[in-house]
């Protein structure tokens, strides 16, 4: 019997790769939806959709697929991008794929959302998978009506809402610690102990894997990160260990951090960055998820990988 046929769609982003090598690590075949003609690994199949923005025949695309991964979609950019942009390629668009995969018989449908979906807070206390979702913005706002889009289908959906992925050639926040790790001096910011879920974009990977097994509930939505979440100094700490060096961190308060950058006018980049965030996978756990990637170990690889940051 020939293995399940994929469509994965946004694999040429900065976590698809990742995906793609995991899914044909585990014997899936696999054809890559794209905008426009991009290269792909030896023995991978092609197919040019076109920009997710206009309309889409997806037929040829899905015709034999067993199963869709999308991942394409519009990025979280911040305040000032026209929320009909995020309606039309995140939800829209989502559902459109969707709606056609119905119709071509796929048996599951794999959509990556974004913790966003659940809530918009940057610094409170735990997030937890039963609450109300509550997102703070356009695009947080667009995940989630693309999740309701999809349980209003005859589907088996699963939607995972992935914290802030870390790996070969993060960029923003991530990067922007990365690039602090490496200065030759010693950093402020060895009192930054508030707790913060991450994700190792290995972790990712292999979630998708998980979901398109029998093991994985579908029809809901799950949290992805790694189980146990990690302060900035511990991450600052751990990238300093990927580059063969001690911490070098100094116990300045997080109160005189927050007033320096409140006076800087940069408190909500200082909160997003030291805040306390929390959302544990446990959803996942509990159906038998096991993440290979430890976050101390992944941190040091990134730090140890290709200069990127």
């Amino acid at each position: 019997m020939a293995s399940p046929l994929i469509l994965v769609t946004g694999a040429s982003g900065f976590v698809g790769p990742h995906v793609v090598a995991a899914l044909n690590q585990a014997g899936h075949r696999l054809r890559l939806a794209q905008r426009r003609p991009h290269d792909a690994p030896d023995g991978i199949e092609t197919i040019v959709t076109g920009d997710l923005a206009g309309p889409i025949d997806w037929r040829p695309a899905l015709e034999g697929v067993d199963h869709v991964v999308h991942m394409a979609g519009l990025a979280h950019a911040g305040p000032g991008l026209d929320e009909a942009l995020y309606n039309r390629i995140n939800t829209e668009a989502t559902l459109e794929l969707a709606q056609a995969a119905v119709a071509a018989g796929v048996r599951r449908f794999v959509y990556l959302s974004s913790i966003k979906a659940l809530s918009g807070a940057f610094d409170g206390p735990p997030l937890s998978e039963a609450a109300e979702p509550v997102p703070g913005d356009a695009y947080g706002r667009s995940k989630l009506a693309a999740e309701r889009g999809l349980d209003r289908l005859a589907l088996d959906w699963v939607a995972l809402r992935p914290t802030l992925i870390y790996g070969s050639g993060v960029k923003a926040n991530m990067a922007a610690l990365l690039r602090l790790a490496r200065l030759p001096i010693p950093l402020p910011f060895g009192d930054l102990k508030a707790p913060r879920s991450l994700l190792a974009v290995e972790n990712m990977a292999d979630a998708i894997r998980f979901t398109l097994t029998p093991d994985c509930p579908a029809r809901q939505a799950y949290t992805v990160s790694d189980p146990e979440p990690i302060s900035v100094a511990d991450i600052l700490a751990a990238l300093r260990s990927g580059l063969g060096r001690s911490p070098g961190l100094l116990a300045v308060p997080e109160a005189l951090l927050r007033r320096l950058a409140r006076l800087a006018g940069r408190e909500e980049t200082f909160l997003k960055l030291a805040g306390s965030l929390v959302a544990r996978p446990e959803r996942l756990l509990k159906a038998g998820w096991q993440p290979p990637a430890e976050t101390k170990a992944a941190l040091a690889r990134l730090a140890a990988g290709p200069r990127a940051g």
